[in-house]
């Protein structure tokens, strides 16, 4: 069975090209791995690939979700999980392209996704408003100190469902975390370099955004209930241009902002998939590091197909 192959990292990295040589040398169609770029509409702001930009080489959940739809991991695993059969039906290989940890685990590996309930969901939600982030925070940290350990404590939605899956299930949300077992073979390779670097390409996307019309983009989603979307509102630089479009912040500060909440953003991935031992790391800036991936994929899987990989292109 051909093997999955994940491409995986912090935002502005590279990842989507690299996934993209990748496929097109491989014979592979792209799963997007990206929580915001499910949604319509949401293009400057998630560096989502132009239809033109894609080459010719399919891609799979992009432009899935209205942004008055909240992303779901449940939803997510079961669709992509079926993007991965219907393409390998097709003879081609399944190559999974983004940054948002969680997604990639829930489609990858073997995670049980518990159960939900709005109402309970709305209370603890209430709670968090009430009482504020941090107390809602303690509550989990005495119900599940490892949940707590693994989650960020300013991340209310991550919390509130902590708690709402502990309420339902009576077991610990740490109970429900992923394994790192695969449910099928797969190859997860990690773009990484120096943190300078990584923090001049994400100035340089930022500026990139703005220019290209993250604004007025923004405000065509408004129209469309961006506003009321309990997941697309929050999105970095989405938030940042509403502040201006209601006039609560400058453009200046509104660029400052969301250049300084994706750097802590990327933080954030780099930590999670740190710690992931399965992921082989490559050099995000390196000439030749579309050969690496494929010597990197040969080493994994050296009965691989003949010709199905090419050092050479």
């Amino acid at each position: 069975m051909m093997p999955v192959i994940a491409v995986v990292g912090p935002t502005a990295s590279g990842k989507s090209d690299l996934g993209l040589a990748l496929a097109e040398r491989i014979g592979g169609e792209v799963i997007n791995a990206d929580s915001m770029q499910l949604y319509r509409g949401m293009d400057i702001g998630t560096a989502k690939l132009t239809v033109s930009e894609r080459r010719g080489v399919p891609h799979h959940q992009l432009d899935v979700l209205d942004v008055t739809q909240e992303a779901s991991v449940a939803r997510y695993q079961r669709a992509a999980r079926a993007d991965v059969d219907a393409i390998r039906a097709r003879g081609n290989v399944p190559v999974f392209v983004g940054g948002s940890g969680l997604y990639i685990r829930a489609a990858l590996d073997r995670l049980d996704i518990p159960p939900t309930d709005p109402k309970v969901r709305a209370a603890i939600e209430a709670e968090a408003t009430e009482q504020g982030a941090p107390a809602v925070y303690a509550r989990l940290r005495a119900a599940d100190p490892e949940a707590a350990r693994h989650i960020q404590p300013n991340n209310v939605r991550r919390v509130v469902r902590a708690i709402e899956v502990i309420e339902l299930t009576g077991m610990p949300f740490s109970a429900t975390m992923p394994t790192r077992r695969f449910v099928t073979p797969a190859v997860m390779l990690g773009l990484r370099l120096e943190q300078a670097a990584l923090d001049d390409r994400i100035e340089r996307r930022v500026e990139r955004m703005w220019e290209q019309g993250l604004q007025a983009e923004t405000k065509r989603l408004l129209h469309h209930g961006l506003r009321d979307g309990a997941t697309a509102s929050h999105a970095i630089g989405y938030r940042q241009a509403i502040a201006v479009l209601d006039a609560v912040i400058g453009g200046v500060e509104a660029r400052d902002d969301t250049a300084q909440a994706t750097r802590r953003f990327a933080r954030r991935q780099q930590a999670w998939f740190r710690r992931d031992p399965r992921i082989a790391w490559l050099d995000a800036l390196a000439p030749d590091v579309l050969d690496e991936a494929i010597r990197v994929i040969r080493q994994a899987i050296p009965d691989i197909e003949s010709g199905r990989l090419r050092e050479d292109g």
